[in-house]
């Protein structure tokens, strides 16, 4: 599920006294987010050890590289290399309640509108339930096409619905002015079927234009201008992908430094990056589901003293799309958080396919 850190100790080489105090920091450090110390450890329910033998076994244990101090006289935190041993070897990862669960799906499947509103309300639910950033890597529309439609509104305007041969269902709105009949939207349905069947919408565009321009077609003024509106819908749009970040003020809330603000602002400015897309999409691409990049682990955005965890969403061929998932500090609820992300991917791919 996870990228492994390539570096030792594992978990079984620790005994049973330093898993304990392990787990009893990094577990403190996951809700906390500070250092923690001998005598709190001390007072944890079945810890026997006196602050003296469990200073020992903290010195040990990041003799081991699996915690530090950052502080002289503070307490311990554990370690990138720490938090990956832990979540790859201690971490009891929990469930979703049926409320949650419903409320992912309720919120995914709103409305019926376009794929990216459908990513958009995705992302939300997915900040709101974490209290993190969401982050979606939306797909550029590079599946062959399948169908186009106008379904007339009156008062001159009409929707445009675009279907992929995947089964992904797009909308738009158009403004056309008064006076165009239904059956001029059916004429130019039906000439603009005939050119997108099998291409991509690119390759179709490029086809359409280069007829206009010849003169080529045998359409009149009224329905050439309804295809060339058609057209200008999906004209300019981001055909690289791009990342849609849901609650980036979350971010914000764990800064307790100049050094950690920094990072956030610098968060924010890769976010801003579309060429982050492919990088994200790339990360999830090759798991069969959740991965998680910790600290300094992570290859993606400036996100070190970040974590990631993200999920692959498929299309209706299975086909992996785009990836959606939560950016926060270090210390995530990755036990709540793990089965959140999965469960959402998988509702996307549903809804999807």
């Amino acid at each position: 599920m996870d990228e492994k850190a390539s570096a030792e100790p594992g978990i079984t080489s620790l005994d049973e006294r330093s898993r304990e105090i392990f787990r009893g920091v990094v577990e403190s450090y996951m809700v906390n987010g500070a250092p923690v110390g001998s005598r709190t450890l001390s007072r944890l329910p079945g810890v026997t050890l006196s602050p003296a033998s469990i200073r020992n076994v903290m010195s040990d244990l990041e003799a081991a590289g699996l915690l530090y101090a950052p502080h002289t006289s503070a307490g311990r935190l554990p370690t990138d290399l720490g938090l990956r041993m832990f979540v790859d070897g201690l971490l009891e990862i929990g469930d979703l309640t049926e409320d949650e669960r419903a409320s992912i799906e309720g919120r995914c499947a709103d409305g019926g509108h376009s794929m990216q509103d459908m990513l958009q309300r995705a992302t939300d639910i997915l900040s709101g339930l974490s209290q993190c950033a969401g982050v979606v890597a939306v797909p550029k529309f590079e599946t062959p096409l399948k169908h186009i439609e106008f379904v007339h509104l009156g008062a001159g305007r009409a929707i445009v619905v675009l279907v992929t041969e995947t089964g992904v269902v797009e909308n738009r709105l158009i403004e056309l002015g008064p006076g165009v009949p239904p059956s001029a939207m059916i004429e130019a349905a039906n000439y603009l079927n005939h050119r997108l069947q099998g291409r991509t919408f690119e390759e179709a565009r490029g086809l359409i234009q280069a007829e206009l321009e010849a003169r080529r077609s045998e359409l009149d003024a009224l329905t050439q201008k309804i295809v060339e509106a058609g057209l200008a819908t999906w004209a300019g749009e981001d055909n690289e992908g791009s990342l849609i970040v849901r609650g980036h003020s979350k971010l914000l809330d764990d800064v307790s430094a100049v050094d950690d603000l920094e990072r956030v602002r610098q968060l924010f400015a890769d976010l801003e990056n579309a060429r982050e897309y492919q990088r994200m999409l790339d990360l999830a691409r090759d798991a069969d589901g959740v991965r998680i990049f910790i600290g300094s682990e992570n290859r993606l955005f400036s996100l070190s003293g970040s974590s990631l965890v993200v999920a692959p969403y498929t299309d209706g061929q299975q086909r992996v799309v785009g990836a959606i998932g939560v950016i926060g500090p270090t210390h995530l609820n990755y036990a709540r958080i793990i089965p959140m992300v999965d469960y959402t991917a998988q509702v996307i791919g549903r809804l999807i396919g």
